[in-house]
C-alpha cells in the first residue's frame, strides 16, 4: 500500500477510522495470532494502516501510524439459505471491526453468542473499543460476584465490561456478568436497546400491548424494550407471530440485531454519494452528498452489495447511490443503496397523527376500524375525519386505559392498513 494517502480517496471525507491492533477472535476470547494468521493465506488481506482522520489533533497535523489490522468480510462457512441471509450483515460489521470471525477463518454463522460476546460487540458498535481497550479501562475493579472468573478466564474482556457499566448496559440488579451464558433474544434486544440510549423511551412505553402470540412470556420490566424496539425496527417477530424471548441468539442473527441498531448510531467511518463514472484503474468516481467529487480506489477485496447479492467492482453503475467504508485510504465495503435508474421503492408505509374520535371492536373483540381527527392546513377551525382499517395483529404502545375519544395519537401502519397506534 502507498506510504501517503491519496488526495482523491479522503479530500473532503471526515472518516474517523478505529484503528487498533490485530482483529479479536471470540474463539478463545483472545486476539488473534498474528504469527498462525500469517501463515493462512485464506484469511483475507492485511490493510496496512498508514493514517487515519482520527489521527489529526486540534492544530491539524497528521499523526502517522503503521498498524497491521487483519480484516477479513468473507467467511468460507456462509454458505446454505439459512445463513446467507446474513452475509451483508457480517461484512458490514466486520468492516467497521465490531463482529468479527475466528481464528481458523470461520464465522460459525449457526453457533450461538456468548453474553460477553455480545456485550463487547455491542460496546464497540457505540464506538468505544478504545476506551474498551485502554489501560485504564483492563485496570478497572468490577463488583460482580464472578469478576474473579471473568479476569481469570477472559482478561481481554474486563475493559469491555467496565465500559458496557459505565454505559448502563447492565441494570442495577445484575449482580453477575454470567459471561459464557447465552444471550436470548430478550436479553440481546434490552442490550441494543440500550446501546441507543432508548432506556427512558422503553421506561414510558412498559404498559404498551405487545403483538406477539406469546407476549405473555415477556416479563413486564421488559415490555417497553421490546416495544422500543419494534418501533426502531431492530426486531420482529417470526412468521407464527411469536416472539420467542427465550430463544439462543445465533452468531448471523446477532450480526443483523447489530447492523440495524448501527444504521441508527453516528458513522463517521462511512460517506455517502452517487456513483459519476465507470470503475476504471481501480478507482471508482463518486459525488458524495456533500456535493464532493472523489476518486475513491477500491482494494482488490472489497466487499461489494448490490441488488440483494454480493458483486464485482464492474457492477457499479453510474447513478448508482452508494455507502463506502474504507480503511487505510481504500474502500474496502461498498454497499448500493439505490441502484442507477431506479426510484426509491414506493413507500407502503405511513404514520399520520391526530386526536382520537372513535374505534369499532369487531367480532374478535378486537380493534376494527379506527377514526382520527386531523387539522387542515394548520388551521384548528378546519378538522377532517379520517377512518382506517386495522390489521389482526395490532402494537398498541402506551397506557391502553388512556385510549379515549381527544387523546393525541399516532397511526402507523402499511397499504392503509393500521398495524401500530401509539398513545401520546
Amino acid at each position: 500500500m502507498n506510504n501517503t494517502l491519496k488526495k482523491t480517496v479522503l479530500s473532503g471525507l471526515t472518516l474517523a477510522m478505529v484503528v487498533g491492533g490485530s482483529s479479536a477472535a471470540f474463539a478463545d476470547g483472545k486476539k488473534g495470532d498474528r504469527d498462525d494468521r500469517d501463515d493462512n493465506k485464506d484469511r483475507g488481506k492485511d490493510f496496512k494502516v498508514i493514517q487515519t482522520w482520527d489521527n489529526y489533533n486540534n492544530n491539524g497535523k497528521n499523526a502517522n501510524v503503521n498498524v497491521n489490522v487483519n480484516i477479513k468480510l468473507t467467511f468460507d462457512d456462509l454458505k446454505g439459505k439459512d445463513v446467507e441471509w446474513a452475509q451483508r450483515y457480517i461484512a458490514s460489521l466486520a468492516s467497521k471491526r465490531v463482529f468479527e470471525g475466528y481464528e481458523d477463518g470461520t464465522f460459525k454463522p449457526r453457533q450461538t453468542i456468548s453474553r460477553i460476546e455480545a456485550i463487547t460487540a455491542a460496546v464497540r458498535l457505540m464506538g468505544l473499543r478504545d476506551q474498551a481497550e485502554s489501560a485504564d479501562a483492563k485496570a478497572s475493579n468490577l463488583n460482580f460476584k464472578d469478576a474473579d472468573k471473568l479476569k481469570q478466564k477472559y482478561p481481554w474482556a474486563v475493559g469491555y465490561v467496565a465500559v458496557a457499566l459505565q454505559n448502563d448496559l447492565f441494570t442495577e440488579s445484575d449482580d453477575a456478568v454470567m459471561p459464557e451464558k447465552e444471550a436470548d433474544r430478550l436479553w440481546a434486544t434490552t442490550l441494543l436497546v440500550k446501546a441507543l440510549k432508548l432506556q427512558d423511551e422503553a421506561k414510558a412505553k412498559m404498559n404498551a400491548k405487545l403483538p406477539f402470540a406469546d407476549a405473555g412470556k415477556i416479563p413486564a420490566g421488559s415490555v417497553g424494550y421490546v416495544a422500543v424496539a419494534i418501533e426502531h425496527k431492530l426486531v420482529d417477530g417470526y412468521d407464527d407471530n411469536t416472539f420467542r424471548p427465550n430463544k439462543p441468539v445465533t452468531r448471523a442473527e446477532l450480526a443483523a440485531l447489530l447492523d440495524r441498531t448501527g444504521s441508527q448510531l453516528p458513522d463517521h467511518a462511512s460517506v455517502k454519494g452517487t456513483v459519476t463514472g465507470a470503475f476504471a484503474n481501480n478507482l471508482l468516481p463518486i459525488k458524495a452528498d456533500d456535493n464532493t467529487a472523489l476518486n475513491v480506489e477500491l482494494d482488490p477485496n472489497a466487499f461489494i452489495f448490490r441488488n440483494g447479492v454480493r458483486a464485482g467492482a464492474g457492477d457499479l453503475q453510474t447513478g448508482d447511490q452508494v455507502l463506502i467504508r474504507t480503511y487505510g485510504g481504500k474502500a474496502i465495503y461498498v454497499e448500493v443503496l439505490t441502484m442507477a435508474n431506479q426510484q426509491p421503492a414506493q413507500q407502503t408505509d405511513f404514520s399520520v397523527t391526530g386526536a382520537l374520535n372513535s374505534y369499532q371492536l369487531n367480532a374478535q373483540g378486537k380493534i376494527g376500524t379506527i377514526s382520527i381527527n386531523q387539522t387542515v392546513n394548520n388551521n384548528v377551525y378546519s378538522v377532517q375525519t379520517a377512518v382506517y382499517n386495522v390489521a389482526p395483529e395490532l402494537y398498541i404502545s402506551g397506557d391502553l386505559s388512556l385510549l379515549t375519544p381527544g387523546r393525541s395519537v399516532e397511526l402507523q401502519g402499511k397499504n392503509q392498513l393500521v398495524n401500530s397506534i401509539i398513545i401520546r
